[in-house]
């Protein structure tokens, strides 16, 4: 169709940025392709479609904190 396609890391705000960037500056339509994994940085989350819908508990939402901050 004549677009203008970017594919990127979508967990790299850098890689999102300068993406962007190329793509406003394109003539013809775009769209950005972000490659993403699911719960990453949380062990028990990452790539597990459960956590699409299952809500956490305090414990987890503690667990997945720490760990996201590096306090795992």
């Amino acid at each position: 169709f004549g677009f203008q396609v970017c594919i990127c890391d979508g967990h790299s705000t850098d890689e999102i940025t300068s993406n962007l960037i190329k793509l406003k500056n394109s003539d013809r339509p775009s769209v950005l392709i972000a490659k993403t994994i699911k719960g990453k940085g949380v062990s028990f989350m990452e790539g597990e479609n459960l956590w699409h819908y299952k809500k956490m508990n305090e414990q987890e939402e503690v667990n997945a904190f720490d760990e996201v901050k590096g306090n795992k």
